[in-house]
């Protein structure tokens, strides 16, 4: 994909590895993270609506995905989150607001964690967060999601998937999204990158460290979240509850809203309601404690 007007695509050389991110507008900094499997495209069509509100929006691709270098190892949110934090400090910036949907989230709980004081508001969407919630959501045998498990055996995983990406991946990724063209913007913008050689693999390199990650967390937790959360969901997307059930553990300032005619890819599916709600949780008049 070749960009959005008044946005550029650029790499950043950080953490050891490349990452490839699209940045563009001007104001406070909005950085994006995308979840699986998708790329940083998966917020195109909301980028340059929150650029127009008076923003400098960043959405990076994740280590190994996307048009990012793909790593053997690295893949530990806290430490992909330190790939983007690079990023924005390589940007100049000392302070951002942050969202996170997907595997997403998971990052953007461990950036916001480890680096309180740089994250002035957070949006956590779509997803739970390892070590408060998502451990016990991913336990197919206590009617949990039974692919974390079989996405975290890697080899495994690669080998039964080879030859067979599309037909892996596109059911969810239409199941995701309440957008007629979900099937066609997914084998066009989407699929390719998971086609590629390693692609599948670096894929599942994020779920691989999910146990460890929550292992991670919890000793690092030492008290809540003081900066304002928004817990967002699709009206069709994963059920808000698990997702507000873990953010609860985690922060003390928190509110939720549902996504209206969205499932999981709420950006791709209602990006004109997300990016006016994202607008006003991230607005001058709105940032009290962030």
């Amino acid at each position: 994909m070749n960009g959005l007007n008044g946005f550029t695509h650029r790499y950043a050389e950080v953490n050891g590895t490349r990452i490839h991110y699209v940045v563009g507008g001007k104001g406070p900094a909005i950085v994006l993270v995308h979840g699986y499997p998708y790329t940083w495209a998966s917020w195109r069509k909301l980028m340059p609506l929150l650029a127009d509100a008076g923003f400098t929006v960043i959405a990076p691709d994740l280590r190994g995905l996307g048009d990012s270098d793909k790593t053997e190892t690295g893949y530990s949110k806290v430490n992909v989150a330190e790939d983007i934090r690079q990023v924005v400090k390589s940007l100049g910036f000392d302070t951002i607001h942050l969202v996170g949907t997907d595997i997403g989230t998971m990052v953007a709980y461990a950036y916001a964690s480890r680096h309180p004081d740089e994250v002035r508001r957070l949006i956590l969407a779509e997803s739970l967060i390892p070590g408060f919630g998502l451990d016990e959501l991913m336990n197919p045998a206590t009617g949990g999601y039974w692919h974390f498990g079989f996405h975290a055996q890697v080899d495994v995983a690669e080998v039964l998937t080879a030859g067979k990406e599309v037909a892996y991946l596109l059911p969810s990724m239409k199941w995701a999204s309440t957008s007629e063209d979900a099937e066609d913007v997914a084998l066009k913008l989407f699929l390719p990158y998971y086609l590629a050689p390693g692609g599948m693999r670096a894929g599942f390199k994020h779920y691989e460290t999910m146990v460890e990650d929550g292992r991670e967390n919890r000793a690092a937790f030492r008290s809540k979240l003081k900066m304002p959360v928004l817990v967002l969901n699709g009206d069709k997307g994963i059920p808000q509850a698990q997702t507000l059930g873990c953010v609860l553990q985690v922060a003390e300032n928190v509110e939720a809203e549902l996504v209206p005619n969205s499932g999981h890819t709420f950006a791709e599916d209602n990006p004109a309601w997300a990016s006016e709600r994202l607008a006003r949780f991230f607005a001058p008049s709105s940032r009290g404690l962030g």
